[in-house]
């Protein structure tokens, strides 16, 4: 079928496929047309990647957009939604707008309303439709990619609660499901009502097999010769032999995946010595371009790292890495000039990056709840499986599991080449994901009595799947409970209705148990009989307490410290905390009772092992956020806390969420704001908050804030009139960014043509201080996140020895000003910070 037979297709859409190079579309898309997926049909298309799915989605939407309606473009991932709207942003050349929304979990987006095509993660869509977004209603179509996520136990419940909200807004509205080939793609259409399209078929053949000894033996139980050089390992022999041919275009790709992260980055350092001996010059040019902007990312070594293996043709790809890190490799590896990518699975979630061979090197995965290594699901496999061949680019694709004997190869062909996928079950049935969106359903109106929200319940794949309708319903009960218990919905024995609170918590989207954690945390700060400690420890005192002892006891004004709300919102559900690693119990139980009055709620006692051990994690977590808002160099950073990049823009961003949300539900419950939103904005920009007025200036940032601040310059009003080579000298010289950020802050002559290049050449110090004695220089940022970090032990230690109640509360008061002769005078504590106290 050409495009310009598609029924329902507006012409000119027809017209740029086929001046794109599409003069025929594939099966599966020629099914779903002859399904009515133009016509406004419900389609659920259960094809192998690489199909063509992402064109069934556009032939539908567009189609929709023809009609006069507005579409909806639903991803399980961000990285996925900025891929796709690229993607559609083509149609702007036929008159079709597109818009994007991923972030802001408290907002309308009625911006979008503008736009005929959005693409959206499930969880902004959730949260667009508590707030209230007046352009849902107008939709008429609605795509879901990957709706075989809904077996997962995070995003499954919201994308299977979302849809269930859409599709009773609007009941004649076309729903166009996308999946991976899976065993039960049939209940997923019934649910949906929905035609099921299912196919095996791929533009180019794919090939799998099981690696042993020096050979690939495939499916069709042909074999394929590896050979190996000098005894190298399996995998490097299978990327050195992809790589083999006379030119670039001969060439093909690895994708290589590893159970850590550890592993992907030890991986792409070996294969880099493979890929090295294949690059042109140019490719070698075009390389060290983009290691460049990786290094500019962050100061890492796992960003230096990064770009030297980049230099090579080679890279790794996991969670901890920065998103900017991930996009520029995934840009290079597509456009063929990075050669191997060892990854961790997230590569398989859908981001665009095949490549011609895939291998799977470790098929199992550490899980704590199975006691040990665990072996990957059938699906997860296959769809990493389902990255080998490029369309266009490769003849064929390959996707091979390695094993270590004989008898492995048999294990791994019964359960990986022969093997059906799993089936696509429901998870919304546990208590933490129906917490809340039962509340939601309430809060939205889409429940307002228990007979209604059951009728709700029944609108989701959970319900068309089992017939375990009363354990659903005493899952459901037992939120009820809790949700009227924590104040956050009344209810009456026909009636439910959220209150005020339950309102707030809804639109602010977090898990009702995370505002309940928040809300008891900053009432314990006005209730004095919740601090303090049931440890066993009974006899000893916090030294925090005992620098506070001769403060009145009048003032009854109630602040937080910045450990003390990141702390809070690090304990929440709604927060991934950084693991306890080995010596981590002992280093953050000393910090949590010297800092203990800090901390917004009771200790646990260390008797409640789990408990107290959760606790300190959220120390640990609250402490990186400190230590990051203390503006502690991010290479420090990732040493001292064992992170990546990635975990601490990830860790960052979380928090900048829930201390909004914590700023929302303190004015619902009485509490000043102002701490909070101070702690919220250092953890933005990772600054002091003498940076605030610099940091939030864009092009400027934690580093240019401190370097500006340093030379004089302390506002938007300063970069105005300062002299431009003061300003220049503070920017190291970097005059395209003097004057960017001169054009931000609204300077009238922002060039900086005519500065004198002497005055370039002499940039001040970063230890240089021109506006006042408080301002702590930059040289010594990392000397003070070790002060910051070893503080809790140095002063107890102080106080055994020196029988001084707190010799640190001169710090405390006015500790920027007395920073460098405090640091000289307390450098023998480092030959005592070993000893241990009663």
């Amino acid at each position: 079928m050409k495009p310009a037979e598609v029924p329902a297709l507006p012409d000119e859409v027809a017209t740029e496929l086929t001046d794109s190079g599409i003069t025929s579309l594939y099966p599966p898309q020629e099914s779903a047309v002859e399904a009515g997926v133009t016509r406004g049909e419900s389609v659920v298309a259960a094809v192998p990647t690489a199909s063509g799915k992402t064109l069934i989605a556009e032939l539908a939407m567009l189609s929709s957009v023809g009609r006069g309606g507005k579409a909806l473009y639903i991803v399980p991932l961000r990285a996925l939604a900025s891929e796709k709207h690229d993607t559609f942003s083509r149609w702007e050349a036929c008159g079709v707008t597109t818009g994007i929304s991923t972030g802001n979990y408290d907002s309308d987006g009625e911006w979008l309303s503008t736009r005929d095509i959005i693409v959206a993660t499930s969880e902004k869509v959730d949260s667009l439709i508590r707030n209230n977004a007046s352009w849902i209603g107008e939709l008429e179509c609605v795509i879901i990619d990957e709706v075989h996520l809904a077996d997962d136990d995070q995003r499954g419940p919201t994308l299977e609660v979302t849809l269930a909200k859409l599709r009773q807004i609007n009941q004649s509205l076309q729903t166009v499901a996308l999946s991976a080939t899976v065993s039960n793609a049939g209940e997923i259409a019934n649910w949906l009502d929905a035609t099921l399209i299912e196919s095996s078929w791929r533009p180019i053949e794919l090939k799998m097999g099981v690696h042993y000894g020096q050979a690939i033996t495939f499916q069709d139980q042909s074999q394929r010769k590896i050979p190996s050089e000098n005894n190298e390992r399996p995998t490097t022999a299978l990327v050195r032999d992809g790589l083999r041919g006379d030119d670039a275009d001969d060439q093909g790709s690895s994708l290589v995946f590893v159970n850590s992260r550890r592993n992907a980055e030890t991986a792409a350092e070996r294969f880099s010595e493979v890929t090295d001996r294949v690059l042109t010059e140019r490719e070698r040019d075009e390389l060290a371009a983009v290691a460049e902007t990786i290094r500019d990312v962050s100061d890492t070594e796992t960003s230096e790292a990064l770009a030297s293996c980049v230099e090579t043709g080679a890279a790794f790809h996991h969670a901890g890495l920065a998103s900017k890190h991930r996009s520029a490799v995934e840009s290079a590896f597509r456009k063929r000039l990075i050669k191997c990518i060892a990854a961790t699975p997230t590569l398989a979630a859908g981001v665009n990056t095949p490549s011609r061979r895939v291998i799977v090197r470790d098929w199992r995965r550490y899980d704590g709840d199975y006691g040990g290594m665990k072996p990957l699901d059938v699906l997860e496999v296959h769809q990493m499986m389902g990255r080998a061949g490029r369309p266009g680019l490769d003849p064929y694709g390959e996707a091979v599991v390695l094993a270590k004997n004989n008898d492995q190869r048999s294990e791994l062909r019964d359960r990986y080449i022969e093997a059906d996928p799993e089936t696509v079950d429901s998870k919304l049935a546990n208590e933490p994901a129906l917490r809340t969106h039962i509340l939601s359903t309430i809060a939205t109106g889409f429940a307002h009595s228990r007979d209604e929200l059951s009728e709700f319940l029944e609108e989701t794949l959970y319900f068309s799947q089992t017939e375990q309708t009363p354990y659903l319903k005493k899952v459901t009960d037992d939120v009820l409970r809790y949700l009227e218990r924590n104040g956050f919905i009344e209810r009456t024995s026909e009636t439910l209705q959220a209150t005020s609170l339950g309102h707030t918590v809804s639109r602010i989207y977090i898990d009702p148990m995370s505002a309940a954690e928040i809300i008891d945390g900053l009432r314990s700060a006005e209730n004095t009989s919740m601090r303090g400690s049931v440890s066993p420890h009974s006899e000893f005192t916090p030294a925090s307490k005992l620098a506070n002892s001769n403060e009145s006891e009048t003032d009854d004004t109630v602040s937080f410290s910045a450990l003390g709300l990141y702390q809070l919102v690090s304990r929440t559900p709604d927060m991934y905390q950084l693991y306890l690693k080995s010596g981590d119990k002992q280093r953050f139980s000393e910090i949590c009772y010297d800092r203990e009055a800090e901390l917004l709620g009771r200790t646990p006692s260390e008797y409640a092992e789990v408990e107290f051990e959760n606790w300190l994690a959220a120390v640990k977590t609250g402490c990186m956020l400190e230590d990051w808002a203390c503006e502690v160099d991010e290479d420090r950073l990732t040493e001292r806390y064992g992170v990546g990049p990635g975990d601490i823009r990830g860790k960052v961003e979380t928090a900048q969420w829930l201390l909004e949300a914590t700023e929302q539900l303190a004015d619902e419950v009485g509490t000043d704001q102002l701490t909070i939103r101070e702690a919220k904005m250092r953890v933005t920009y990772g600054v002091r908050e003498e940076l605030l007025p610099l940091a939030n200036i864009p092009q400027i940032g934690r580093k240019r804030a401190r370097l500006l601040f340093n030379a004089g310059i302390e506002s938007r009003a300063d970069l105005r009139v300062t002299a431009k080579s003061v300003i220049l000298r503070a920017l190291r010289g970097r005059r395209k960014t003097a004057e960017t950020i001169l054009e931000n802050v609204g300077r009238e002559d922002p060039s900086m043509d005519g500065v004198d290049d002497a005055d370039e050449m002499s940039p001040i110090s970063d230890e240089t201080n021109t506006t006042s004695e408080s301002t702590t220089d930059t040289r010594d940022q990392a000397n003070l996140g070790d002060f910051n970090w070893r503080y809790s032990l140095e002063r107890r230690a102080l106080m055994k020895w020196t029988n001084i109640s707190d010799p640190f509360v001169h710090l405390q008061t006015n500790w920027r000003r007395q920073y460098r002769y405090s640091m000289q005078n307390i450098s023998w504590v480092a030959n005592i910070s070993d000893v241990r106290l009663s």
